[in-house]
């Protein structure tokens, strides 16, 4: 006999059927199981005429069964574990949403921690600016408790990942395909890592190939599993924008990080910004937004959380930022330009190293391109 577990998996498998068309089934068929013998006619109020049909065709030619069986193959194969929104260990988060994914497939572990989790995502192309603050940012969630949600793509989603695997953190990756594959290929190996410090979650059955409708879906899971999403670089077009929006329907916050004003990767955060998303400087700009939810999250974060997270994240210099440092005094900027000529390196390697240490708040930028050393 088909259990309601069994019977909602397999509807996840039928063609024309997602989580809107589950959720209005199980509104009609409160026995989920009497779906599989109800007919044509039965179904109709509910689904469309043709996906009615299309329902009943792969149901009684076998079509779905053999593809649950093949499911199940795989993800015992391919050590997936495959969840549905009635699971007790499917995120609390994701759960929250209208119409959440029915089923999930998940390598790794997902772990009560994770609804203390922030998305960080960006632009594909990003700028030594962009991958160095992303990375920076992550580290800095990931040592205060928070894991870090992205996408596995390439440039802010890549440097969000391995910022918080460098931390020792807790990262998730949401994909945009069935978890038989990794895309793009050469992030295999990040992949892996991930699974073991976190997980890499899809909505997609396992064999579903990484086609670019595929991606606002991931998006929406994205900022489903995190309590905000942050928006590190990101260009007047971007997926990312799609997941901020995502994020501020379902009433999640929304941040971005400023970038160059004439830099075209940064106009979509400008963009954010002026709609209203929270302007974010430091991890403490976050963590002040977010401060209710993570102390109702966070058991070792007692007292004032928001006094804790603006504690500067001073740590021992590297050799070339020692060397860096000598050249600035403290409370007169020098130029971006000058300092690079006294230290001759390339001006762009220079900001980035800049930008870790303003992040540390050992130094600060001052207008027109300035910094100086903090007391």
């Amino acid at each position: 006999m088909m259990t309601e577990r069994e019977a909602l998996l397999r509807l996840t498998l039928a063609r024309g059927i997602g989580s809107v068309a589950i959720s209005r089934l199980r509104e009609v068929f409160p026995n989920l199981p009497e779906v599989f013998a109800a007919s044509e006619e039965a179904l109709r109020p509910v689904l469309t005429p043709a996906r009615a049909a299309e329902f009943v065709r792969q149901r009684n030619s076998g079509e779905l069964n053999a593809l649950y069986e093949q499911e199940l193959r795989l993800t015992d194969q391919q050590n997936v574990r495959w969840l549905t929104v009635d699971d007790a260990d499917y995120p609390a988060l994701l759960k929250q949403m209208i119409n959440p994914p029915a089923a999930l497939y998940v390598r790794g572990s997902l772990l009560v921690e994770d609804e203390a989790a922030v998305a960080m995502v960006g632009t594909r192309r990003a700028t030594p600016y962009g991958l160095s603050t992303a990375g920076q940012f992550a580290k800095a969630l990931s040592r205060a408790g928070i894991t870090v949600v992205s996408g596995l793509a390439e440039g802010i989603d890549r440097a969000a990942h391995e910022g918080a695997l460098e931390a020792g953190g807790r990262t998730i990756a949401v994909v945009g395909h069935g978890l038989s594959m990794i895309y793009p290929p050469h992030h295999r190996g990040l992949a892996e890592k991930i699974a073991q410090q976190g997980a890499i979650v899809s909505e997609f059955p396992m064999g579903i190939e990484p086609e670019a409708g595929n991606f606002p879906r991931r998006n929406r899971v994205i900022a489903g599993l995190s309590l905000g999403t942050l928006v590190v670089e990101a260009p007047s077009r971007s997926g990312a924008l799609i997941t901020a929006r995502e994020a501020g329907e379902i009433g999640r916050a929304v941040f971005a990080i400023p970038g160059p004003v004439s830099s075209p990767q940064s106009q979509g955060s400008f963009a954010l910004l002026k709609d209203g998303a929270k302007l974010v400087t430091t991890v403490g700009d976050i963590f002040e937004e977010l401060a209710p939810a993570l102390k109702d999250r966070i058991a070792q974060w007692s007292g004032d959380l928001t006094a804790e997270a603006r504690v500067p994240l001073k740590e021992a210099l590297a050799p070339e930022e020692a060397a860096i440092i000598k050249f600035i005094p403290v409370g007169s900027p020098v130029n971006l330009e000058q300092l690079a000529a006294q230290i001759q390196i390339p001006a762009s390697d220079l900001l980035s190293s800049l930008t870790e240490l303003e992040l540390r708040g050992v130094v600060r930028q001052m207008p027109g391109h300035g910094f100086s050393r903090t007391a």
